[in-house]
């Protein structure tokens, strides 16, 4: 993918701004403040995406190449779009050949070439139609997923990683072989169990933080790389 350039302000906007609205809580000017002077989100506004969060996937694509001749992608957590964004313009995707299938249980406004279920993952149908919506195997599957914050920092990294350990078994069960697993994650340490499972499927597993992460955020991203297929399941069973 063209790498996108991250440093300077390219949108004209004077960052620096403050937000001088006395009748806000503090914290909520503190974090509009944040927001509107945030580069990521000037830059996402200008080239036309719906969240910041774009140059995360974009910044993690240039370095490990996950998105190079994906054929369909899966997005999980997807709301409000913009790895979808991504997903499609990668696979080509179109209304009449739609190549990527996103799923939330935030409503999100449709995108061209991407099939949105409005459904919580967790829910027992969600595999099975997500399946069907992308139309064939996919080759990448996608989960910005997070639980809501507490403020409790080990109630918060116990949900979103179980969030997290289901997208991973979700991936194994549906990939194509040579294909990767992205996943949201939260420091404080990935469990065993889940390193050592994802270890057993990828031939590479590592932890990436991209730039345009904020520092102080506690997110990370857990990468898989070259899924091996499932034979290992077959052997497993002994089928």
């Amino acid at each position: 993918m063209t790498k996108p350039t991250i440093a300077g302000n390219r949108t004209g906007r004077k960052l620096g701004q403050r937000v001088k609205n006395k009748k806000m809580k503090s914290s909520s000017r503190q974090w509009l403040q944040r927001h509107i002077n945030d580069p990521y989100v000037q830059r996402a506004q200008l080239e036309g995406y719906r969240a910041r969060a774009a140059f995360k996937l974009l910044e993690i694509d240039e370095k490990h190449q996950i998105l190079k001749g994906a054929r369909r992608i899966i997005d999980l957590g997807a709301a409000p779009g913009s790895w979808s964004q991504i997903a499609s313009k990668v696979t080509g995707s179109t209304d009449d050949d739609v190549r990527v299938a996103a799923i939330d249980f935030l409503e999100m406004t449709q995108l061209p070439g991407v099939t949105i279920l409005q459904l919580d993952f967790l829910d027992p149908e969600a595999p099975a139609k997500l399946i069907e919506a992308v139309g064939g195997t996919p080759d990448v599957v996608l989960s910005d997923m997070a639980s809501p914050t507490t403020g409790h920092h080990r109630t918060d990294h116990l949900r979103t990683m179980h969030l997290c350990e289901v997208a991973a078994y979700f991936a194994i069960e549906v990939l194509g072989e040579g294909g990767h697993f992205l996943a949201k994650t939260f420091q404080g340490g990935t469990e065993k169990e889940l390193l050592t499972l994802l270890k057993q499927h990828f031939k590479q597993v590592i932890h990436v933080k991209p730039a345009s992460s904020r520092a102080e955020s506690v997110e990370m991203f857990l990468l898989a790389k070259h899924f091996k297929g499932r034979k290992l399941q077959t052997e497993a069973t002994g089928a």
